[in-house]
């Protein structure tokens, strides 16, 4: 079963589905490689204008597969991966939307916060619990700091704890909260009104916009990757994952 599904929604939007739905569609190298094809493979395509984000089965996405995680010997290439799909989503030309339902949680939440649109469905809980695994959130902050302000974004990772659509939206995390069954048609929606602009005047807006900030996402992102692998080798990072896929609370051991 493929892990990505990419469909033509019209000759100007696809939609590419996460689909590893029996495991929350939690990300492996394999589905990171498969999404960053499926962006550039639209992109390429001139006709081509929006990317729809969504995720089969009962959640978005609940972040890395923990299980692959385990593996010391992919650290450095998820942790690359998951910084490439970042990057890939945020600078693509394409109006890309997320649609979220159930959970968008770590990298899963990270790849929500790189899209320029989001549309989360009613009670969705959304978070930044890496911290929790003794690990460093660090290749989502560029877009929080964006986003949210930081005042947000310390409540969010320093806790780990996860929030629910609404307080998202409250925050500046979302763009619009609806019922469950409405989370496409509200996507299509939107899509519908950024193809009333003109395709050149679009794309223009989308990089002045991130030329507008004083550091570019790219350059975050690598600063960000560095942090992030530092913990990834690190003791409280074995226990962390350890912990969560058998179940138990971690045993963090002051060094």
């Amino acid at each position: 079963m493929p892990v990505v599904l990419v469909e033509k929604e019209s000759p100007q939007t696809t939609v590419v589905t996460l689909n590893r739905p029996e495991r929350r569609n939690a990300l492996t190298i394999e589905l990171l490689t498969e999404l960053c094809a499926a962006i550039k493979d639209a992109s390429d395509e001139p006709e081509q204008r929006v990317l729809i984000l969504r995720g089969a089965g009962a959640a978005f996405c609940t972040g890395l597969d923990l299980k692959e995680a385990a593996n010391t010997t992919k650290a450095h290439a998820t942790a690359e991966m998951v910084a490439n799909t970042l990057v890939a989503i945020s600078q693509t030309r394409l109006v890309t939307i997320a649609t979220v339902h159930g959970a968008a949680v770590a990298g899963g939440a990270g790849i929500m916060s790189a899209c320029d649109f989001v549309v989360a469905a009613e009670k969705t809980k959304i978070g930044y619990p890496e911290v929790r695994r003794g690990l460093v959130a660090g290749l989502v902050m560029t877009f929080l700091r964006r986003q949210i302000g930081e005042r947000n974004m310390r409540e969010l990772l320093f806790s780990g704890e996860l929030i629910e659509a609404a307080r998202a939206k409250e925050i500046g995390l979302v763009n619009r909260v609806v019922r469950p069954d409405d989370v496409m048609s509200e996507a299509k929606q939107f899509a519908a009104s950024v193809l009333e602009g003109a395709p050149g005047a679009l794309a223009q807006t989308k990089r002045l916009v991130e030329e507008l900030w004083w550091h570019s996402v790219q350059g975050d992102v690598e600063v960000a990757l560095k942090h992030h692998m530092r913990a990834r080798e690190s003791d409280e990072a074995r226990e962390g994952i350890a912990a969560f896929n058998e179940k138990r609370k971690p045993n963090w051991v002051k060094s």
